[in-house]
């Protein structure tokens, strides 16, 4: 049983989002973002709207209960005749990891997306080095269906392939 439940995010979560955002784009090894976003141009960035969605994973223990450990947002990855296909992006509080975040908030994308209509999600951008999240995405039914060579500027291992990711749903 997880120690931790995943609902709609809400206007109110962002100042706990913010730090978790700005903390992996800074970090410069897993979102091809812009380095000095503000807190506000990062919401625009990540609060999305219909027919997209945010959620937040949130602790259920009792020394934490509501905490905010990590985000998800899933949308269609293009619009009009693209739309179809869905995309998601993830980020969970690096402190938290190894708690079964990133696969609870995968299995939950999907499934989202599969209700929602979509028949397939597709990943655009995931950072080949990134062999924690390619792994699980390969666990999840996902297959690299190319690499963008030298396409991200890792900060410390310069730069590295850029993998498209798709599942059927």
């Amino acid at each position: 049983m997880s120690d931790f439940d995943i609902r709609p995010a809400t206007s109110a979560d962002w100042p706990a989002i913010w730090p978790i955002f700005r903390d992996i784009v800074e970090a410069g090894e897993t979102y091809a973002l812009p380095e000095g976003l503000t807190a506000d141009d990062a919401r625009e960035l990540w609060m999305i709207e219909q027919p997209g969605i945010v959620v937040v994973a949130v602790s259920t223990r009792p020394d934490d209960r509501d905490a905010v450990l990590g985000t998800a947002k899933v949308l269609p990855n293009r619009p009009g005749r693209g739309a179809h296909v869905a995309t998601a992006s993830f980020m969970v509080d690096p402190a938290q990891h190894g708690r079964g975040l990133g696969r609870a908030l995968g299995e939950w994308a999907i499934a989202w997306a599969t209700d929602a209509g979509y028949r397939a999600m597709q990943f655009n951008a995931v950072v080949e080095s990134n062999t924690p999240a390619v792994a699980l995405w390969r666990k999840l039914g996902f297959e690299i269906i190319g690499t963008v060579p030298a396409a991200y500027d890792h900060r410390r291992l310069g730069p590295v392939g850029l993998h498209v990711m798709h599942r059927p749903l």
